[in-house]
């Protein structure tokens, strides 16, 4: 790499580029988010109308604009831009561009580095960067998804200023979005397509901030919505796009999962005797023990949970027993462990729970953790508020601070719900105490 060599026109974007990269900002007005960054009068756009000549480095999640916003401080302030991925980059590479950059700044021009995941070089690489940021030969712009803390070395962090960048909101992914589907050059408005109510919206939530998140879902939605009749982009398609995982199915005979059906149905309705039997025909037929103590842990979580929550012990000791034993013995332990679960009281409040929980994952951003739930052991991030307004339960009446815990856009949420079987009757109980100290402390305060 060099600095001599063409450099490439940041302005043209190949039909071919991915829809995300033909539709990257290219000037601070055009740029959505980081408006405690770049409004009238915050720090960065104040150093970029300056052109300041400082190193920075630019923290936060992926697809909230690092990369964008280095190509734009390079074109804004006339800079030769160079780009650096600590992935495949190494010393020898790093010394021959200081050198042109060096070469270059005795003759008036000025050069960015950017190095995108700045992270993953490791301490002799980041120490090379030093004398020439300390000479002013190169202006470096470091990209990072991790805390700068922990994983830039203290010479250089010192020498450059940090910028926390923040996840995207759902409004300034939709309007990528829509700018997207509606350019004619750059986006998808040669193609004449339409998006139903709700289909972006969709899109954008699952996008959860990433702004390359949701315009790669975009353009996977257009090419399916491309062939559908009018060209629409409906929550069906939206859907269908944002799917990531395929499913995979044993090719096993259907008798096998009818057994183990009734297997579990049996345990889950309390009948001891056909829960023995079915276990039989199936140890009868052939098949794995350790097959069925997996479905046998399986029900001690999903139908016991914590009504008896010495259940899931009992299970994975039979477990432990058919792997000790094998066959025929370690199946004695397997009648032992579905006779208990069958007559243990049941509960499904933490399968319930915890598929509330994912369903609510899929459906909201992924909010960042609260600041006063995040540890501050460096001196930035204590700065950045890191770890304040946090209450240590053990320092306060009862135990139990008056402190939320979750983001603010999901405080108060319940999903775990305990029965009145079993020990969750204790749980429910605690629960309702842990509740009532709280309200009380609200209403001191």
């Amino acid at each position: 790499m060099s600095l001599f060599n063409p450099a490439p026109d940041i302005h043209a974007a190949a039909v071919s580029a991915p829809l995300a990269e033909r539709m990257r900002p290219r000037t601070l007005d055009e740029f959505l988010g980081q408006e405690h960054l770049l409004g009238p009068g915050k720090p960065l756009r104040v150093q970029i109308e300056r052109d300041d000549a400082s190193s920075m480095i630019f923290w936060g999640p992926p697809g909230v604009g690092k990369t964008t916003l280095a190509k734009i401080i390079a074109e804004t302030t006339k800079a030769t831009f160079i780009e650096f991925s600590a992935v495949l980059a190494g010393i020898k590479e790093i010394r021959q561009v200081m050198t042109d950059a060096e070469k270059a700044a005795s003759w008036g021009t000025r050069t960015i580095l950017f190095i995108d995941e700045i992270h993953r070089f490791n301490k002799a690489q980041q120490d090379a960067f030093l004398p020439w940021v300390e000479r002013g030969s190169i202006r470096l712009i470091g990209a990072t998804t991790e805390n700068p803390s922990f994983e830039i070395v203290s010479a250089l962090l010192s020498r450059c200023r940090v910028y926390t960048l923040n996840p995207l909101t759902d409004e300034q992914i939709l309007t990528l979005l829509r700018r997207a589907l509606a350019d004619p050059v750059r986006g998808l408005g040669a193609q004449g397509l339409t998006a139903e109510e709700g289909a972006l919206e969709l899109l954008a939530g699952y996008a959860s901030g990433d702004a390359r998140n949701g315009l790669n879902a975009l353009e996977v939605a257009a090419r399916l919505a491309s062939d559908a009749p009018g060209k629409v982009i409906t929550k069906a398609i939206a859907t269908e796009a944002l799917q990531q995982r395929v499913l995979m199915y044993d090719k096993q005979g259907e008798e096998h999962y009818n057994l183990i059906s009734a297997l579990h149905k049996s345990v889950r309705n309390s009948d001891a005797d056909a829960a023995l039997y079915w276990l039989g025909r199936m140890l009868k037929a052939g098949e794995d023990p350790l097959y069925v103590a997996r479905r046998v842990v399986r029900m001690a979580v999903e139908d016991i949970g914590l009504a008896a929550p010495e259940a899931l012990n009992l299970c994975l000791s039979a477990r432990d027993m058919v792997d000790f034993l094998g066959s025929p013995e370690g199946e004695l332990a397997l009648a032992e462990a579905v006779v208990y679960l069958a007559l243990a009281p049941k509960s499904n409040a933490i399968y319930t729970a915890y598929g509330a929980v994912m369903a609510d994952i899929e459906a909201t951003r992924q909010e960042p953790v609260p600041l006063h739930l995040r540890n501050a052991p460096t001196k930035l991030m204590k700065e950045l508020g890191y770890s304040a307004g946090y209450e240590y339960a053990h320092d306060v009446e009862g135990r139990v601070a008056d402190m939320e815990c979750l983001p603010e856009s999901l405080a108060g949420r319940r999903w775990y719900r305990p029965t009145q079987e079993g020990r969750e009757k204790l749980l429910a109980q605690r629960m309702e105490e842990i509740r009532r100290i709280r309200a009380e402390k609200r209403r001191s305060t």
